[in-house]
C-alpha cells in the first residue's frame, strides 16, 4: 500500500468512526424526541403528595421498621431487598417496583415469615389499602406518558430478515453484528437491546454488504453453471487411501461408511458468485437391510450448530434411484457436502474392501447444479430501488465492464426513489420532511463529485442506519395501524409487514372491529384512553369478531412460510432450544448421541408446536399429549418401533411410553442438563419458569451449587436431602425439587432410564452385544411430594397433577407470548387483563390457536 492509499484508508476509518458517533447521538436525540413527558402536577396534586408524605412518616415507615427492617435493613438484607431505602415517590419506577413486591407479599401473607411475629390484620389491611390505589395511579400515569413497553430495536434476526425482505435479497448479516442481549427470556425485549458506536459501525458495514448484493453493476448476469457432477471426481473420493467406495458404471459411486472424514464435498463445484443455486442429487440404497439409507447434505460455509449448516437429511429409496431437488443460497467459494448415516465405520469397511462389503450403502448416481438463478437482469433487488432507469459504463480497475445507474434529472429521480424506499424502510407513510435529509445527502454528494448511483448509495445507507428503520417506533396509548401492522409482522414473521399489511394499514383497516361490507358502515376501532385494568375496552372483553381484518391477517400470516420464524424464534427461546449446543454429551457416558439425534430432537419440538397451533389443540398438550412427531432416529431413542428414516410422522404414543408433551421431549431434557449429569434443581426451576410461569428467585450468593457425583457413590437425591436441611434453602426447594425429581427418569439426552449411568464402580452394561464404556449405577427414584402435599411416583402422575390447574398453564403461556410479541413482560398490575384472556380461552377448551388470537386482540398487544 502506497502513502496515498494509506492516507485515504486512514481518512476512511476516521470517517466511519465519526459517522458511528454522530449516528448514536442522532439515535439518542430521536429516541428522546419520541417520548411523551408527564405534565407538571396541579396544585391539589401537590397537596395530596404532602399528605402522603406525612402519612408515610407517621404510619408506613414505623410499620416497616417494626415488621420488615429486621430482615430487610442495612445489615445483610435478605434477598438483597431493603425497606429502609423505600420512599413514597411512586412516580419513581424502581421504587414503584419495590413497593409492588411489598404489596404482593403482604396480600399473600408471605411476609413477615411464619416464624416471625405477625402484625394485626387491621394494620396489614391499612397498609395494602394505602399502597394499592397509589401504585395503580402511578402506573397509569407512567403508561399514559411512556406506554407499557420501552422503545425497542430490531434484534439481529429481525434486522437480517427485514433487510432481505426490503431489498429482495438473501444475504447473511446477523453474524456481522454483536450478539443480542436478553430480558424476560427473549432477545427481542426492548430493555435488553442497547445501542453503541460499535454497533452502529457494524450497521454501516452490514448496509454496505446489503446494498452491494442488491444493486447490479454488471451489464449482464454472472456466468451460469449448468452441470452434472460425479462424486468419483471429488477431492475426498479421489485422494482417500481407504477402500470404502465402490465405483459403478456411468460415474455412479457407492459409499459404505459413515465416518465424518468421508463427508464428501462436491469440490469441483466452487462458484465465484453468490446466489441461489438449484441442486439435484440422484441417490438410492443398495444391499439394503429392509430400510433406506439416510444421508445428510450440509453447506460448507456454515458451522454445524443446532440446525445451522444443515440443508436437510434425505432417505435414499431402496432399488430405483430418486432425485432430491432443492434450491440453496450459496456464498462465493462454497459447496455442499454429503454423508450417509448409520453405516459402518471406515476402519471396519476397509478391512474387507468396498467390492466385497455386503452391508448397506448409499449409491449416488450424480449431482446436478444449476445457477445462479436470475429470472431477470438486472435482478429484482435492483429494480426495487431503481426500477428501469438506464445504466452506463463506469469502468474501474479490474472491472472494465462495470455499469452504474444514471439520471438526467438526478434530484427529481432521487426524491421519487427515496420516497418509495423510505415508506417501506420506515414501515409507514412518509412525508417530504422525512425524505428531505436523505435527499440533501444526494445533493451534497453530487456537489462533491459523486456519480448519481454513488450518491444514492450514500442516501440509502443513511436510511438503513436511521432510527426509523432500526427501531420499532410506537406512541403511547393505542397503536396506530402501521405500528399494529409492525407488531403483528414482527410477532409472527420476525420481519417487516408485506404489501397486504401495508395496504390495510394505509386504509386504517387493521383497527376496525369487522370487515366492512358493501353498503355497511365501517367498524368502529376499539379504543381506550388508558390500557387500563377496568376491562371496559372492547379489545379487553374480546369483542373483536372472527371476521375482523386483524383476525383474518393472523390466519393468513400463520399459513405463510414466513411463520416458520415464529416457531423457530419463539419455541427456541421459550423452551430453550437455542441452547442445544451449550453442552456436548460425554461420548463415554452417552456414546449413542449424534448429529441426527440432535437435529431430530429440535425438529420434533417445532413440529409438535406447529401441530398444536395449526389444529387449535388444547394447550394442555404441551404438558401431556397422546401423540408426538417422530422419525426413525427418535423412535429408536424413545423405544417406539415401526419408524424408519428422516421423515417425521404424527405418531400415537403407547400408554407405557412415559412420553407426551414438551416436558418429556429429548430436546428439553438435553437443554436442561449438562453433558454428563442431570440436576433436579435445574429442571425443576425450568418447569416453574417456562411451564408454570412462576420462576423461583435466584439462589443466595453464599450457597454453593451441588455437583452430581458421576462416579456413582451417591445420588443427587441424597445430596439434595442434606441441602434442604438448611432453612434458607428449604422454602425454595420445596417448590423446585418436585418437578425436577419427576424428570429424573430422563437422562442427559432425553432417554428413559431406571438407573444412573456412572463412570465409577457399577454393573457391566452391554448394548447389542457390545460392552459400553459406562456402568450401571444406583436406581433412579422419581417420586416426591408437591409443595401442597400431593404425592406422585413418576412423571406420568406428576403431569396429571399439573393438569389440575389449566388456568395457570394458560396464564403462563399468555405471559410468554405477550412478552415475545410486545418486547416487554406484562406487569403485576396487568393481571386483570390476563385473567380476562384466560377466561375467554377457558371457554374455547384452551385451544392454542384461539389463545394466540385472544393475545393479538387484547389491549396489552394493541397498546404500547
Amino acid at each position: 500500500m502506497n502513502s496515498l492509499q494509506s492516507s485515504a484508508a486512514a481518512r476512511f476509518v476516521s470517517l466511519r468512526s465519526a459517522w458511528a458517533c454522530v449516528i448514536v447521538t442522532v439515535l439518542v436525540a430521536g429516541m428522546s424526541g419520541g417520548r411523551s413527558h408527564v405534565r407538571a402536577a396541579p396544585a391539589d396534586s401537590a397537596t395530596d403528595d404532602s399528605r402522603d408524605a406525612q402519612h408515610y412518616d407517621k404510619v408506613i415507615r414505623p410499620f416497616l421498621i417494626k415488621h420488615c427492617q429486621g430482615c430487610h435493613g442495612e445489615e445483610k438484607p435478605k434477598g438483597k431487598f431493603r425497606t429502609d431505602r423505600l420512599s413514597a415517590d411512586f412516580a419513581n419506577k424502581p421504587d414503584r417496583e419495590q413497593w409492588q413486591k411489598v404489596l404482593e407479599k403482604l396480600k399473600a401473607g408471605a411476609m413477615p415469615p411464619k416464624e416471625k411475629p405477625r402484625p394485626p390484620e387491621k394494620e396489614i389491611q391499612a397498609m395494602t389499602d394505602w399502597l394499592a390505589p397509589r401504585l395503580a395511579v402511578a402506573d397509569d400515569a407512567a403508561r399514559a406518558a411512556q406506554g407499557r413497553v420501552v422503545l425497542r430495536r430490531l434484534n439481529r434476526s429481525e434486522y437480517e430478515n427485514t433487510i432481505n425482505d426490503l431489498l429482495g435479497i438473501k444475504v447473511s448479516l446477523k453474524e456481522q453484528l454483536p450478539a443480542d442481549g436478553s430480558a424476560d427470556g427473549f432477545d427481542n425485549a426492548g430493555a435488553a437491546n442497547h445501542t453503541s458506536a460499535f454497533l452502529m459501525e457494524k450497521y454501516l458495514e452490514a448496509a454496505d454488504t446489503a446494498l452491494n448484493a442488491a444493486i447490479a453493476n454488471r451489464p449482464k448476469p454472472p456466468p451460469r453453471v449448468d452441470k452434472r457432477y460425479s462424486i468419483k471426481d471429488t477431492h475426498g473420493v479421489k485422494s482417500t487411501t481407504e477402500d470404502v467406495y465402490r465405483f459403478l458404471e456411468d460415474g455412479e459411486v457407492v459409499c459404505f461408511c459413515s465416518s465424518e472424514w468421508h463427508n464428501v464435498g462436491i469440490t469441483h463445484f466452487y462458484p465465484p458468485d453468490a446466489g441461489n443455486y438449484r441442486f439435484r442429487i440422484s441417490a438410492s440404497t443398495i444391499q439394503d437391510e429392509g430400510k433406506p439409507v439416510t444421508f445428510r447434505v450440509t453447506s460448507s460455509d456454515t458451522r454445524m450448530t443446532g440446525t445451522h449448516g444443515l440443508i436437510s437429511y434425505f432417505d435414499a429409496p431402496i432399488g430405483k434411484p430418486k432425485v432430491f431437488e432443492f434450491v440453496r443460497y450459496m456464498e462465493p467459494r462454497t459447496t455442499i457436502r454429503m454423508l450417509p448415516y448409520g453405516l459402518a465405520g471406515a476402519n471396519t469397511v476397509k478391512q474387507t474392501g468396498a467390492e466385497d462389503w455386503n452391508g448397506p450403502g448409499l449409491a449416488v448416481q450424480y449431482v446436478e447444479v444449476e445457477g445462479p438463478l436470475n429470472e431477470t437482469w438486472p435482478p429484482e433487488s435492483h429494480h426495487r430501488i431503481f426500477g428501469d432507469m438506464p445504466q452506463k459504463k463506469f469502468p474501474v480497475y479490474n472491472f472494465s465492464d462495470r455499469v452504474e445507474v444514471v439520471s438526467e434529472e438526478p434530484l427529481v429521480d432521487a426524491e421519487r426513489i427515496l420516497t418509495k424506499f423510505t415508506r417501506r424502510a420506515f414501515r409507514r407513510t412518509v412525508t417530504s420532511d422525512d425524505v428531505a435529509p436523505f435527499l440533501a445527502v444526494v445533493k451534497s454528494k453530487m456537489d462533491g463529485g459523486y456519480t448519481f448511483e454513488l450518491a444514492m448509495r450514500a442516501a440509502l445507507k443513511g436510511v438503513l442506519i436511521s432510527p426509523e428503520f432500526l427501531f420499532l417506533r410506537e406512541r403511547p396509548g393505542k397503536l396506530d395501524d402501521f405500528a399494529l401492522a409492525c407488531r403483528l409482522s414482527y410477532f409472527l414473521w420476525s420481519t417487516m409487514p408485506d404489501e397486504e399489511l401495508f395496504d390495510l394499514a394505509a386504509k386504517g383497516a387493521l383497527t376496525q372491529q369487522k370487515s366492512p361490507k358493501s353498503g355497511e358502515p365501517e367498524g368502529v376501532s376499539p379504543r381506550t384512553d388508558s390500557p387500563a385494568r377496568s376491562g371496559n375496552d372492547s379489545a379487553v372483553r374480546g369483542l373483536t369478531p372472527a371476521g375482523s381484518p386483524i383476525h383474518q391477517q393472523v390466519e393468513r400470516m400463520l399459513a405463510h412460510p414466513k411463520a416458520e420464524q415464529f416457531t423457530t424464534n419463539f419455541v427456541g427461546q421459550w423452551l430453550g432450544l437455542r441452547e442445544i449446543d451449550a453442552t456436548e454429551p460425554s461420548h463415554l457416558v452417552y456414546p449413542e448421541f449424534d448429529h441426527l439425534l440432535k437435529v431430530s430432537m429440535i425438529r420434533e419440538t417445532e413440529l409438535f408446536f406447529d401441530e398444536v397451533l395449526q389444529h387449535d389443540l388444547p394447550l394442555t398438550n404441551f404438558v401431556a399429549s397422546e401423540f408426538t412427531m417422530l422419525n426413525g432416529r427418535l423412535g429408536k431413542h424413545y423405544g417406539i418401533p415401526g419408524l424408519t428414516g428422516w421423515e417425521f410422522h404424527k405418531t400415537p404414543l403407547p400408554p407405557d411410553s412415559h412420553r407426551g408433551g414438551v416436558l418429556t421431549m429429548a430436546s428439553v431434557m438435553k437443554v436442561t442438563a449438562n453433558g454428563t449429569t442431570t440436576s433436579p434443581v435445574m429442571r425443576g426451576a425450568w418447569v416453574l419458569d417456562r411451564i408454570l410461569g412462576m420462576p423461583p428467585p435466584p439462589p443466595p450468593g453464599d450457597v454453593a451449587a451441588i455437583d452430581p457425583d458421576i462416579r456413582g457413590a451417591t445420588t443427587i437425591r441424597e445430596q439434595l436431602t442434606k441441602h434442604r436441611t438448611d432453612p434458607a434453602c428449604a422454602s425454595c426447594h420445596s417448590k423446585i425439587d418436585p418437578p425436577g425429581f419427576a424428570l429424573e427418569s430422563f437422562d442427559c439426552i432425553g432417554g428413559w432410564r431406571d438407573w444412573y449411568r456412572v463412570t465409577g464402580n457399577g454393573g457391566e452394561v452391554k448394548v447389542d452385544g457390545r460392552r459400553m464404556p459406562y456402568h450401571k449405577g444406583k436406581p433412579v427414584d422419581p417420586s416426591n411430594v408437591t409443595e401442597d402435599g400431593q404425592p406422585f411416583q413418576n412423571i406420568d402422575e406428576f403431569r396429571q397433577l399439573l393438569l389440575r390447574d389449566k388456568d395457570q398453564l394458560a396464564r403462563s403461556l399468555i405471559t410468554k407470548l405477550l412478552t415475545y410479541a410486545t418486547g416487554g413482560a406484562p406487569a403485576k398490575s396487568d393481571h386483570l387483563e390476563i385473567e380476562a384472556i384466560v377466561a375467554r380461552v377457558r371457554d374455547k377448551n384452551y385451544g392454542f390457536r384461539s389463545l394466540l388470537h385472544e393475545v393479538v386482540q387484547s389491549a396489552l398487544f394493541q397498546n404500547k
